[in-house]
């Protein structure tokens, strides 16, 4: 992982980012329902898992634009990444806990997919937070499929810098012929404005309604 150091005092962004950093720190919370209704059909064909599918789906989406990107490297320089992955939660039914994992991201479904598979067999026994040496070019994802929300809203009780994208998904439900999702996104105003939310809604749902003759996703 690579990274570059942003200059904020020549950047285009430099000043907005300077506002909502030391002035007016806020996150910004969006919630879209989201028509799954040819990804189901694509992970059913390609007999492939839901949850790691969609996550392969919202980091490729993240990773096309740079305001997903930003973040403090370890001597406080703000710097932008080449690529970020999931930080994610994955549930255990027996317990009913979770583990937070990270698979590297990748272009390439199968590849990912199969990291992503990996991963939750090495790793089953571990619990919470148990995994050590998680790189920073992070953002966090987790989903609730158990219940269909309307909004969602996390807040990390920090000085106000956190820069990382969140990402949460709900319960989808069927609506005539078409199956609806919940996704929501969580970002700082210092990096993302309202055009970047509702980008990334919309190439989430471009992207899932030509999945099948999309590039990388062949198994």
């Amino acid at each position: 992982m690579e990274y570059k150091i942003i200059n904020t005092d020549k950047w285009e962004r430099g000043k907005i980012f300077k506002y909502y950093i030391e002035k007016l720190p806020n996150v910004m919370s969006l919630t879209v329902d989201i028509d799954i209704t040819e990804f189901l059909e694509f992970i059913k064909n390609k007999k492939l898992k839901f949850y790691p599918t969609m996550i392969w789906l919202v980091s490729k989406v993240l990773n096309s634009h740079d305001e997903f990107k930003y973040n403090w490297d370890k001597k406080g320089n703000l710097i932008k990444w080449d690529y970020i992955s999931p930080y994610y939660a994955d549930f255990n039914k027996e317990d009913q806990t979770f583990v937070r994992l990270v698979t590297e991201y990748n272009d390439n479904l199968k590849i990912f997919y199969d990291k992503f598979m990996e991963n939750r067999e090495k790793f089953k026994n571990l619990r919470g937070f148990d995994l050590k040496d998680i790189p920073l070019n992070t953002y966090d994802l987790s989903c609730l499929p158990w219940v269909r929300y309307k909004s969602f809203d996390l807040h990390v009780f920090d000085d106000g810098k956190y820069l990382a994208p969140g990402i949460v998904w709900g319960k989808y439900e069927k609506q005539g012929d078409r199956y609806i999702m919940p996704l929501t996104m969580t970002a700082h105003h210092a990096v993302c404005d309202g055009f970047h939310l509702c980008r990334f809604f919309n190439e989430i749902q471009g992207l899932i309604n030509k999945l099948e003759s999309s590039k990388n996703v062949g198994r």
